[in-house]
């Protein structure tokens, strides 16, 4: 058990005291800087899928400086779930919130006292900052009051520094926060917008001054800014969490990304994040902090590409994985993951090992000598074997997922277990309800048939009885690590 009176401490203390025992910056202590985007498809940046409608070519350079995954995924189909997953390292059907999202006005999410990725790292003498989308609730009172100290929130879980929006850009209030204070009361109100597909936000509150549209640059801004005061402070390591808003809805590209794309609204949006990915490599490379530093870009679930869209473009966000975002299909959870890391990961690899974003936490553990308690990263496992090409065996022996309405699968190896019949999410029909004498779920063998068509529940009883009794003692035990 983690003391409090402890961690207070170590919050307060522990940067300094790590400082002077770690200094700069070392292949022991390397930066961080970890890009999430919002809603990006495995199929949408060209070294994916060279048929992407979407030109990407800072994400492609990024493919052939570092390691790209091919079957990494996220261990929830929709937003909320995977950011506790990734901070956590334990997956968020385990905490109060079984399936879904928060909105804008939800309290915190992550209890108090559990370990994060960035207090972990802080304990290590890191500093740490978060810009972006949170998503993961603000407050303690059921709705939360924006007049008042946004505690619990980023400050009290780990961050030194946060700056960014309370949740997904289609959702009020649409305010600015710093730390634990609001910059901007939201004292107007946006009427809300539902058209044309993709341009769509919510009615509510918001800032006077603030602009959606100006949402993705000035975050971009700001995690430069932050890069470049870290460059004049050469002697402790950080890290950088950029939680994106984009390509998230409202669609919203500047005008000079308009008609970038062959896949509409949505292919320019994608544009204007594969922007940003490359205006923070370049703010790495200019303040000389890329020699060391772990860079890592990924997305929190599949792209919000709907039967309707692939009829319209060519263009396949999620590629050939069957469904979207918030379905339990592959579609719905496998993602793009590229990871750079000079002298340490070998540029231009590819890497074929099955991975979860709740590894984040065993991996920077690892990275920093850190020793994880039990009660911490219950399901997060160490990926620098694979960064380092020393991976000989798989590392994730399983992985869960769940979809937006709370359908369970569990993966093992080639086969994959989905607990109900539909895609659980946004693909129609969402549940299809079980016949008498037929398959009471779906199984698949990923290896064999990706795109997830010949259900094989019933001619494989075997593994449907022996991944549910897996899925079941990795519920009921607490973890999976």
């Amino acid at each position: 058990m983690r003391i409090l009176s402890r961690r207070n401490f170590l919050a307060t203390t522990g940067a300094a005291l790590a400082t002077r025992c770690f200094g700069a910056a070392t292949p022991n202590t390397p930066n961080i800087v970890y890009i999430l985007a919002d809603d990006l498809g495995w199929g949408d940046l060209r070294c994916y899928n060279p048929k992407s409608g979407v030109p990407t070519p800072n994400g492609d350079k990024l493919a052939t400086q570092g390691m790209r995954f091919t079957d990494m995924h996220s261990p929830s189909a929709v937003c909320t779930p995977t950011r506790y997953g990734i901070l956590t390292g334990r997956y968020c059907w385990r905490s109060s919130l079984k399936k879904g999202v928060l909105n804008g006005y939800s309290p915190n999410l992550i209890e108090d006292g559990r370990l994060t990725v960035p207090q972990m790292l802080k304990e290590k003498g890191y500093y740490t900052a978060g810009v972006g989308k949170w998503h993961l609730g603000l407050g303690s009172a059921a709705k939360t009051d924006f007049s008042q100290p946004l505690r619990p929130g980023p400050v009290t879980h780990g961050f030194d520094y946060y700056y960014g929006i309370p949740a997904s850009l289609d959702m009020d209030p649409y305010v600015y926060f710093e730390n634990d204070k609001v910059v901007e009361a939201a004292t107007s109100e946006t009427p809300g917008s539902s058209a044309p597909r993709g341009v769509f936000w919510r009615k509510g509150a918001m800032a006077p001054s603030f602009s959606i549209p100006e949402v993705l640059p000035t975050l971009t801004d700001k995690a430069v800014s932050i890069l470049r005061d870290r460059a004049a402070k050469p002697n402790q390591p950080f890290f950088l969490y950029l939680a994106l808003n984009a390509p998230h809805t409202p669609w919203v590209p500047k005008d000079k990304f308009k008609g970038r794309s062959t896949a509409g609204t949505y292919g320019d949006f994608v544009a204007a994040v594969d922007e940003t990915i490359g205006v923070v490599m370049t703010a790495l490379e200019e303040t000389g902090l890329a020699k060391n530093t772990l860079f890592i870009v990924t997305s929190d679930n599949g792209a919000d590409w709907k039967v309707e869209d692939k009829e319209k473009f060519v263009h396949r966000a999620n590629a050939s994985w069957k469904g979207e975002k918030a379905d339990i299909w592959d579609g719905g959870h496998r993602i793009p993951f590229l990871a750079r890391w000079p002298g340490q990961i070998k540029p231009g690899s590819v890497s074929d090992q099955l991975g979860c974003l709740t590894d984040l936490m065993a991996t920077s553990a690892a990275i920093t000598g850190t020793k994880l308690p039990a009660n911490a990263g219950e399901d997060s496992f160490n990926l620098l074997p694979v960064f380092l090409g020393k991976a000989t065996k798989p590392i994730r022996p399983s992985i869960v997922h769940h979809s937006i309405d709370g359908m369970f699968s569990i993966r093992q190896g080639e086969w994959k277990l989905e607990l109900g019949l539909g895609s659980g999410g946004f693909t129609k029909p969402a549940r299809i309800e079980a016949t008498v004498g037929g398959p009471q779920g779906q199984l698949y063998n990923i290896a064999k048939d990706p795109a997830e068509e010949k259900n094989l529940w019933l001619e494989r009883q075997d593994i449907v009885k022996s991944l549910t009794a897996l899925l079941e003692k990795q519920k009921s035990q607490g973890y999976s690590r």
